[in-house]
């Protein structure tokens, strides 16, 4: 255990280049930075798991987006969990589990007010409170309920299905009354676990054929709602079967992350005028006044063992970088995880 006067290092990744297309090492940079002894109200965290986000790609780029792009040569910030190893905030004690943005790295330290402590509950993973039960099940929700207006009886469609928040997704959909629920993902293990765990009644592989193609076979009645991690060919093939009034939820495009060029847009835009279609992004920050009842919601569904999750795994801060070109070419199934310590 360390003290509040003593000195720590701390191995971060960062960022050294902007990517041009798909990310490469070369972008990224491990760098062992000092820590000072703790200055008044702040602490120190070990992490123990570090997520590992699409979103992230986004930010490598110097753009304008809802929030600003790293910097370069500064730490990749994001989501993580850990414990307080050391203190000088009597809110945060030695031990307390805590909930941050600091991003990628062993050892942080900063302000008390930037982290939030977590309970520990006996048989839950530290590490859900990064996904289904945290910001991911969250984005998931908000997705379906305040920005779709999922409806009882819908029909709904998820691209990037077998992603974290996908199978999030999904299984909401399901547990607020959707009619049936379609999903896509990249290979036929994937597609198994949609629908033999996750409840979808429909799974199609986007690289057995056009989705184009699948999807309108399976939606012969249509979709009232599509939830999209996608983009591209996904959004132009839902908005061929989208209902008369159905909703949209934007939530990413993964499809267009790594381009380096101009990306075309859906040939069939017109759609969303002859169908009144209403096409809605969002960003999480905005809606983070439904956490509460989101949490309540999912501590219930789970308790009574209706939730069902997946990991993918990657030990050790300095294999982050794997993680992430892993996970953006589509190597996780359910939500990608960098595991620092205990």
């Amino acid at each position: 255990m360390t003290t509040a006067t003593s000195t720590a290092t701390s191995t971060q990744i960062h960022l050294a280049s902007r990517p041009s297309g798909w990310p490469t090492h070369d972008d990224f940079r491990v760098a062992t930075v000092e820590l000072a002894p703790l200055q008044p109200g702040e602490v120190r965290v070990a992490n123990a798991f570090i997520s590992v986000d699409p979103y992230v790609r986004g930010r490598m780029n110097d753009v304008r987006s809802y929030v600003a792009p790293y910097a370069l040569g500064a730490q990749i910030t994001g989501g993580a969990i850990g414990r307080v190893v050391a203190s000088t905030a009597e809110s945060l004690p030695v031990g307390t589990v805590v909930l941050h943005q600091h991003g990628w790295s062993d050892v942080v330290q900063a302000d008390a007010s930037t982290f939030r402590s977590v309970p520990e509950r006996e048989g839950v993973p530290l590490s859900l409170s990064l996904h289904i039960l945290g910001m991911t099940g969250l984005t998931a929700y908000v997705g379906l309920t305040r920005i779709a207006q999922l409806r009882e009886g819908d029909t709904v469609f998820i691209s990037g299905a077998a992603g974290a928040v996908g199978t999030a997704a999904g299984q909401i959909a399901r547990l607020l009354g959707a009619k049936r629920v379609i999903g896509s993902a990249g290979s036929p293990e994937k597609v198994r676990l949609l629908t033999e765990k996750y409840g979808f009644d429909v799974a199609l592989n986007y690289k057995d054929a056009p989705i184009r193609e699948q999807l309108a076979a399976a939606a012969p009645e249509g979709v009232d709602v599509y939830f999209d991690n996608v983009g591209g060919d996904h959004l132009e093939a839902a908005l061929d079967v989208m209902n008369d009034g159905g909703r949209v939820a934007l939530c990413g495009a993964i499809a267009a992350y790594n381009t380096d060029g101009p990306v075309p847009g859906p040939d069939n835009l017109a759609n969303i005028i002859t169908r009144a279609l209403t096409l809605r992004g969002f960003t999480l920050a905005a809606h983070l006044d439904l956490s509460p009842e989101f949490g309540a919601r999912m501590t219930e569904w789970f308790a009574a063992g209706e939730i069902a999750y997946d990991e993918t795994i990657v030990d050790g801060i300095e294999h982050t970088v794997d993680a992430f070109l892993d996970m953006m070419r589509g190597a996780n199934t359910g939500k990608m995880l960098v595991r620092v310590g205990s």
